[in-house]
């Protein structure tokens, strides 16, 4: 989930509610008591070096107030320390006697444990952000997360909150620069992004650093935070002297490098050119999936997948009178459809979101049909702001506060309705909002029963994959029945996926050009081309990412079938659904869970 990042606004309530983990009838000096308690200072530990979170938890308030003013520290001696903690956290976990836990204890456990060692797996690779190798890129880099974060999370209700949002403007510049350095030391190693990717982040950097001080999307978005807490405008002012003296000179000096390396930048594409780069993709791709197979396995999955699906749609496009050419081309010219499309302005985009609104809100009304717990949150749809939507996904998830104060939130990427034809929006909105993310994400953290540093816990391969889950789940509930073009856009939606493990592996293990890759993914789904050019580079900056969707789906989908075959008349449909319950966990653990918990 690239963007989906599971923001919580500040709030009291929020804190309130995360400050008092039940320990789920555990008693003193149990072993299960004595890993809560190290659970929960692993939590704090990590709160205090992660700002942002604590601001998105509500967490920045009393004795960590001051968290509110800061940002987290981007710089190598800060990825440094965090490593360090990995290790000592790793240590002390060791410590825990797991066979004297509960059945609910031993989870936790492994999930934090499975965490900790994907972190030290990667240690040997000296380069990179987390999930992608490149600190600068389209999808990467403070120059686009932080306006996010003060424009989304940080909210402004009073004066003291407005001078914490001025604190983090002008730590904001050190970020940029924290980047750039790091960026520049991993280029001398040889590491930097293809040059068709650096066009698309100079490109975004332009769009932060070519407008007025007083036009950007900080300054604004200020500007009316103050207006509606009633405070006066002359913070305003501030911001913007901060944004010209200070945040525009660090993203010049960032956007000199990115020309710098745009010179001298090849075209390859996938991170097998990188250094011990085919060990790269494995443990990436190890790491999103929460499942070992190897590049060429992936590949031959997406493969066997493709052409399976691919029978499917060509029955029901012939059934509509659509019989020539191959299902990717006919699949193009349902797109092209004029009764398919919404005219691309803004009162096209308006009746897209109420069409998709419209979804959500009918899909709720028949989730206690399927479900026997629902997030208390509601969620609401929302266009990608116009400034990140270049580099954005088609559509991603925003966590709901736990006050209420703000909803979930299902973000769909607008740049063109040509890449969003009617057919195909239904999924999507199954996929972002319910029985999707929403479902999944906010039942874990509207609990008390697991641990904190689990709530917010995210595993692609479990979290995307029940995602897609979803999706045929509502084919199975009939939302479809009268409608082949909507299951059309449902199969489409599979195919797009098991194409990815294809492209994604095909990019990075076989050495395929972005060319290729375009050319395969397109004529594969059907998909319209600047939607898909945008897919495959999001796949050249995060490798293996993409292939948790459809590897998560093929494992939820084969353990409930087990397990109705298992179970037979005992079988319920909602009893297994609320192993959401439990919080996300590497699909390895959650089949031994599922084995254990429906016998």
């Amino acid at each position: 989930m690239d963007r989906r990042a599971f923001l919580l606004s500040s709030s009291a309530a929020a804190a309130t509610t995360l400050a008092a983990p039940a320990l789920a009838q555990t008693t003193a000096g149990s072993e299960d008591a004595r890993l809560r308690t190290l659970l929960d200072r692993f939590f704090y530990d990590r709160l205090n070096d992660s700002p942002e979170q604590a601001t998105s938890l509500g967490l920045d308030t009393g004795e960590r107030a001051g968290l509110r003013s800061k940002l987290a520290d981007n710089s190598a001696a800060g990825q440094a320390r965090q490593l360090a903690r990995t290790r000592a956290e790793k240590q002390a976990l060791a410590a825990i006697d797991r066979a004297k836990l509960s059945p609910p204890a031993k989870i936790d456990y492994d999930v934090v444990d499975y965490q900790l060692d994907r972190t030290l797996a990667g240690e040997r690779f000296r380069y990179g952000d987390g999930g992608s190798p490149y600190i600068l890129s389209q999808q990467n880099g403070a120059y686009q997360d932080v306006p996010d974060f003060l424009d989304n999370a940080h909210q402004v209700k009073d004066a003291a909150d407005a001078d914490a949002w001025l604190a983090r403007l002008a730590a904001f510049p050190t970020a940029i620069d924290n980047d750039t350095t790091r960026q520049r030391e991993d280029a001398a190693k040889g590491v930097f992004a293809p040059d068709y990717i650096l066009d698309t982040t100079l490109k975004l950097l332009g769009d932060v650093r070519d407008v007025e001080p007083g036009q950007t999307r900080m300054v604004q978005s200020y500007r009316a935070k103050l207006t509606k807490a009633n405070l006066p405008p002359a913070r305003g002012e501030e911001a913007e002297r901060i944004v010209r003296e200070r945040v525009f000179p660090a993203l010049d000096r960032q956007r000199g490098l990115v020309r710098e390396l745009r010179a001298k930048a090849t075209h390859d594409a996938g991170v097998w050119r990188l250094p011990d780069g085919e060990a790269y993709y494995a443990v990436a791709a190890e790491g999103y999936t929460t499942v070992r197979m190897t590049g060429d396995e992936i590949h031959r999955m997406g493969l066997d997948q493709v052409a399976q699906l691919e029978s499917r749609i060509d029955g029901i496009l012939k059934a509509q009178g659509m019989s020539q050419g191959s299902v990717g081309d006919r699949l193009i010219a349902l797109n092209k459809r004029p009764d398919q499309l919404y005219p691309n302005t803004d009162e096209g985009r308006e009746a897209l979101l109420n069409q998709l609104r419209g979804q959500v809100s009918a899909m709720y009304k028949r989730l206690p049909e399927v479900f026997a717990t629902l997030p208390k949150a509601p969620v609401e749809v929302r266009r990608v702001p116009p400034s990140i939507q270049a580099g954005a996904p088609g559509g991603y998830y925003q966590n709901a506060t736990l006050d209420g104060s703000r909803p979930g939130i299902y973000f769909i990427n607008l740049r063109d309705t040509f890449d969003r034809p009617k057919f195909g929006l239904a999924t999507l909105s199954y996929h972002e909002a319910v029985p999707g993310h929403h479902m999944q994400v906010m039942l874990a953290l509207e609990s008390t029963e697991i641990p904190l540093i689990r709530r917010r816990g995210f595993f692609s391969g479990y979290s995307e994959g029940w995602a897609l889950y979803t999706e045929q789940l509502a084919d199975e509930m009939g939302v479809y029945e009268g409608d082949p073009l909507g299951q059309v856009g449902y199969l489409q939606s599979l195919l797009f996926r098991a194409t990815r493990l294809v492209v994604d592996s095909g990019l990075h293990v076989k050495r395929w050009s972005r060319e290729k890759a375009t050319d395969y993914f397109l004529a594969t789904t059907g998909i319209a081309r600047g939607r898909g050019q945008g897919e495959i580079d999001r796949y050249t900056v995060r490798p293996g990412q993409a292939c948790s969707y459809k590897i998560g789906h093929t494992v939820w989908v084969r353990l409930r079938d087990e397990t109705k075959a298992r179970q037979g008349g005992r079988f319920d449909l909602k009893a297994f659904h609320d192993v959401l319950r439990l919080g996300a966990m590497p699909l390895s653990v959650l089949e031994r869970t599922v084995k254990e918990r429906f016998v």
